[in-house]
């Protein structure tokens, strides 16, 4: 036998890996089994606001009445029912969707997949916020498009400021209580993006997993709900939004149940890229969404989520005015599950985490929400899964080591 060598992977891999990044995020999921750390960093539910109860309840209704359904392959496009539930969320909204409308998704993460693999060539240009969720930006960066950024201000994307100067593809928006900031899109800027879109005959893609989760302020429609009410009977074959939703953030990311609204047309594509991706989303959890939606258990839980959330950003908000005050600026969320702060001469928000473990306090760097390098000046920080006092602690450990940080800078310039 002749002599074995170790096996050079790196010259097996396709030439796109080079342009995948790890998510900063799950690799700082890991500290949440290190309970000294007071973690800000994963955009995760509370572990008490899960229905562990009801959702026991629901396997045991489903396997003692319909085990062999969900025990067994299943069609690419979703358990039936729970699609059609999903229908009549929508209509009852003004969508005019049928359940051609409608895919069953492993969270709503793989309607971002689905929408690289089928829509997006290398050099296509890509608008998106900035900043914007590094799930987006971790599923299409391997396609090679030329990303666009488009500047933020209090009342969401700027489309008047985008440079765009040739034709681009899609829009990438988070209309509601956007990912990392907490800003939403005005009710007057919502129409505008439709427009633009028309305009530029490009796609919208709605990415709209914190909807519910609104503490104040006025409900606004989805960007689907909008062009539904402009294009009337014609949305199947003029609408241009692609529309993400999922269960994560209102019943339990575990489920890994999304769903993706569309064009019927454009439903049948990502339906065949789902095949060869994973024959179809887990038939026991849609049908345990399905359960849980059709014993309310959804409309209980969301009202007891926004109460509970309420509390909690209420209380990062005043722990950062206690304990960073002016040495900082923050945005202040109507809803969602995060808070984005900017800091004033800071250059490593990357070296102020490490910092920040050796105190037992984490976070998401800002540069995680860009493709270029900016944001090492801001950082993310969310509020859902701890309680007040913790929460008061963890921004108290934070605004300590900020405050050391730009003291010492003070120091060095004198």
């Amino acid at each position: 036998m002749s002599i074995i060598t170790p096996t050079d992977w790196s010259s097996h891999f396709a030439d796109r890996t080079d342009r995948m990044r790890g998510s900063a995020i799950r690799e700082l999921l890991k500290l949440l089994d290190t309970p000294e750390v007071i973690s800000f960093a994963g955009g995760i539910p509370a572990n008490e606001a899960l229905p562990a109860h009801e959702v026991a309840e629901a396997c045991n209704r489903i396997l003692e009445t319909n085990a062999v359904t969900a025990l067994q392959y299943g069609p690419t496009e979703g358990y039936n029912p729970l699609r059609e539930q999903i229908v009549e969320m929508y209509r009852a909204r003004g969508v005019p969707a049928t359940i051609d409308n409608v895919l069953i998704i492993t969270g709503s993460q793989q309607g971002l997949d689905l929408v690289g693999k089928t829509l997006i060539n290398e050099d296509d240009t890509v608008l998106i916020e900035s900043p914007t969720y590094t799930g987006a930006l971790l599923a299409w960066l391997p396609y090679a498009p030329n990303f666009l950024a488009v500047p933020m201000d209090d009342g969401g994307i700027v489309l008047e400021d985008a440079n765009l100067t040739g034709r681009a593809k899609l829009l990438y928006l988070l209309p509601n209580f956007q990912n990392p900031t907490g800003i939403s899109l005005t009710a007057e800027r919502r129409p505008k993006a439709i427009e633009f879109a028309q305009q530029h005959q490009l796609l919208i893609v709605e990415d709209d997993p914190y909807r519910e989760l609104r503490y104040s302020g006025e409900a606004l429609p989805a960007l689907v709900e909008v062009e539904a009410a402009m294009l009337g009977s014609q949305w199947d074959s003029a609408g241009r939004v692609i529309h993400l939703g999922t269960f994560s953030k209102t019943l339990a990311p575990g489920l890994r149940v999304g769903w993706m609204l569309a064009s019927s047309t454009a439903i049948k594509m990502f339906t065949r890229a789902k095949q060869a991706a994973d024959l179809h989303t887990s038939t026991l959890s849609m049908m345990i969404a399905d359960d849980l939606m059709r014993h309310k258990t959804l409309d209980k839980n969301i009202p007891a989520l926004r109460d509970l959330y309420r509390e909690r950003r209420d209380a990062i908000l005043e722990a950062l005015a206690v304990s960073v005050g002016s040495r900082g600026t923050w945005t202040r969320p109507d809803g969602g599950l995060f808070v984005w702060m900017t800091l004033p001469g800071e250059t490593d928000t990357p070296g102020l985490l490490a910092e920040g473990l050796k105190k037992n306090v984490a976070f998401v760097p800002g540069d995680a929400f860009y493709f270029d390098g900016r944001g090492t000046d801001a950082l993310r920080l969310n509020f859902s899964a701890n309680p007040p006092n913790v929460i008061h602690e963890g921004i108290a450990r934070l605004g300590s080591l900020i405050a050391e940080r730009q003291d010492s800078v003070k120091v060095k310039q004198a």
